[in-house]
């Protein structure tokens, strides 16, 4: 009976966390399932490469990644009750330090504003995650970080196969080498249910486009820095046990 309890609470945390899944990442899907001559003749020329609307999408992206997955890798590390669930905390706040730092630095050279805030639902997600603790809070956690780092994985390959931007292509493999590492730290938790993370990568959204759409900053607001108050050095992924 605790282990039908447990997989059936954890089958619902998935399943109410796959609409943040689609927020973040059905519409780059869709635009990448979609790359056409259509996309080609929208391209902006730079001199980098042209830059299409599905290269400034996967730009924003990963800043909007950023803006939340920081702080959830902050949460994990201050609420994790596992050593396990502190270090894969501590692998989102090294991981998306350095992503932002390249895409603060690649954005203007583009022409792309990058938001200050993630989407509401984003941010719903982050509020999701401050009001639970102790081991609800760790099955929390590794399930839906793992969920949403599966599915923008494939938006990865898609954009790093397509995209013509050399600035793009070098985003795409920083962030091929973060998400692997961030799907392995989560899977070594030992919460991941990956039987129902199968189900909710392949589940159509129902979600409000609106709130995949992360507030524009206003005129002259500098740029949010994604920044640890202090950092340390992470050895590698693999030499963390499993449980």
């Amino acid at each position: 009976m605790q282990t039908s309890r447990y997989a059936a609470g954890t089958a619902l945390v998935i399943g109410a966390s796959v609409v943040t899944a689609a927020a973040l990442l059905y519409p780059a899907m869709v635009g990448l399932k979609t790359v056409s001559a259509s996309s080609s003749t929208q391209a902006v020329s730079t001199q980098f490469g042209p830059l299409t609307a599905d290269d400034r999408s996967f730009v924003v992206k990963v800043r909007l990644a950023g803006l939340w997955e920081f702080p959830a890798g902050q949460m994990g590390e201050q609420k994790g009750t596992t050593e396990a669930v502190k270090t894969a905390g501590a692998h989102l706040i090294k991981g998306h330090t350095d992503l932002d730092t390249t895409v603060r630095a690649i954005a203007p050279q583009l022409g792309i504003t990058l938001p200050n805030q993630p989407t509401p639902q984003q941010q719903g997600f982050l509020t999701t995650l401050s009001a639970t603790s102790g081991t609800d809070f760790d099955t929390k956690f590794a399930n839906i970080l793992r969920l949403t780092h599966g599915q923008i994985f494939t938006a990865i390959a898609k954009i790093r196969t397509t995209t013509k931007n050399t600035l793009v292509r070098q985003l795409a493999d920083q962030a091929n080498d973060t998400v692997l590492d961030h799907i392995t730290v989560m899977e070594k938790t030992g919460l991941v249910n990956f039987d129902q993370i199968v189900i909710d990568e392949t589940a159509s959204p129902t979600i409000n486009p609106n709130d995949t759409i992360a507030p524009s900053p206003n005129p002259g607001d500098p740029t949010l820095i994604v920044t640890p108050t202090a950092t340390a050095s992470l050895p590698p992924a693999t030499s963390y046990p499993s449980s």
